[in-house]
């Protein structure tokens, strides 16, 4: 009896010894993808800036993309943790409207990070590293992109039950993914043979532009119904008005980027309708971005003197940016006038500011062991299944 007794806790020991490590990450969502969205877009929307910056700077944006190279791969890790030891909370987030959509921010974050190696990262790693390095995140970053922009939408559909008030920007995440895609793909264009994969790509490039504009053509006027119908969203989610910014600057930079990379790949007219193209849709949705982006600083402003408080949903207000940062920037490239590039400069600025109160209030919520902590909920209310998972998104 007192054998076997004994040898009870040295034959579980390991496994509780690794307990406490995996319950670290139970409540560790897709939506932590954001910070590294928002990091890598610091570096690559400083080095698309319409100007010269000088050695020094490239190297902070080369130092700022590393680190989102950094944190991708830590939470890739902590992500498997996740699904290996808490497959229950894991089903729970694809099964609740609120969170199953930052899945696409999985996509977006492994297309940031594998573009910045071309730009940002290519003075540190070198032409074939970084290829190499961009190749292998944006497959994989486009397939969970295609994945998400359907199996969303379907699980929206079919298993969430969702009323028009709840309608929210983060729904927008999933359909951007591939848009993302269409704006980076054009980079690796001229490292493919020349010819028909060339064509290829840039093609699908286009078509993915296509998939992902008359997607958020669709689902983007919910989302300003809801706001004018219903009121004001919840105070935590207020930042995710910014999200409305990435399909509008991200579409603008895709096709400044595949008009970039056309010349040589398809015939002589169809590279100059494109850049024609780029440019007369560039600069009406560039304006309509620009009034969302005063609509949504007004409502932050309102949010904050409300009380509203730091949560991850603040680092929806730093990747979209970027992608008007590249936009404006794209436009500048196409149009030569000094207002875009004025513009870009401006809209840097923004994304800096935006980038250091996330970041700082994110470190300071690791540190505190808060974010990570389990959500609590309201007081006297009863906890409904996906309570858990909206609460790890409102944080």
């Amino acid at each position: 009896m007192v054998t076997v007794a004994q040898s009870l806790p040295a034959t579980r020991a390991p496994r509780a010894t690794r307990a406490p490590r995996a319950a670290r990450v139970r409540h560790l969502g897709p939506n932590w993808y954001a910070s590294v969205m928002g990091t890598a877009a610091v570096g690559t929307a400083g080095t698309a800036l319409p100007m010269d910056l000088p050695g020094a700077l490239h190297t902070l944006l080369a130092a700022v993309w590393a680190l989102s190279l950094l944190m991708l791969v830590t939470l890739l890790a902590a992500r498997t943790l996740h699904w290996i030891h808490h497959r229950d909370q894991a089903r729970a987030h694809l099964l609740d409207a609120a969170m199953a959509p930052f899945y696409g921010c999985l996509s977006m974050a492994l297309l940031a990070v594998g573009g910045g190696a071309l730009t940002a990262g290519h003075g540190w790693l070198g032409t074939p590293a970084a290829v190499a390095l961009d190749t292998v995140l944006y497959t994989a970053g486009t397939a969970v992109g295609l994945w998400a922009a359907v199996a969303v939408p379907y699980l929206m559909s079919v298993r969430h039950r969702i009323e028009p008030s709840q309608a929210s920007p983060v729904w927008l995440l999933p359909l951007v993914a591939p848009m993302v895609s269409a704006a980076l793909g054009p980079l690796l264009v001229p490292h493919l043979p020349a010819g028909q994969p060339r064509e290829t790509l840039l093609l699908a490039c286009l078509a993915m532009f296509g998939l992902s504009l008359f997607a958020t053509l669709l689902m983007l006027p919910l989302v300003l119904g809801r706001l004018i119908t219903s009121g004001p969203l919840p105070l935590a989610l207020t930042p995710t008005l910014f999200l409305v910014l990435g399909p509008l600057g991200q579409s603008t930079t895709a096709l400044g980027s595949i008009a970039n990379a056309a010349p040589g790949v398809v015939p002589a007219s169809y590279a100059h309708g494109l850049a024609v193209f780029s440019v007369l849709y560039g600069v009406p949705v560039m304006g309509f971005a620009l009034m969302w982006l005063a609509l949504s600083v007004a409502h932050l402003v309102r949010a904050r003197r409300q009380g509203m408080g730091f949560a991850m949903t603040w680092w929806g207000a730093t990747f979209p940016v970027g992608t008007c940062v590249t936009g404006a920037a794209a436009l500048t490239r196409h149009t030569s006038l000094t207002a875009f590039q004025v513009l870009s400069v401006a809209l840097y600025v923004l994304l800096v500011a935006a980038w250091l109160a996330a970041a700082s209030g994110t470190v300071r919520g690791l540190l505190s062991g808060e974010l990570l902590a389990a959500p609590r909920p309201a007081l006297g209310a009863p906890t409904p299944a996906t309570g858990r998972t909206t609460s790890d998104h409102a944080r």
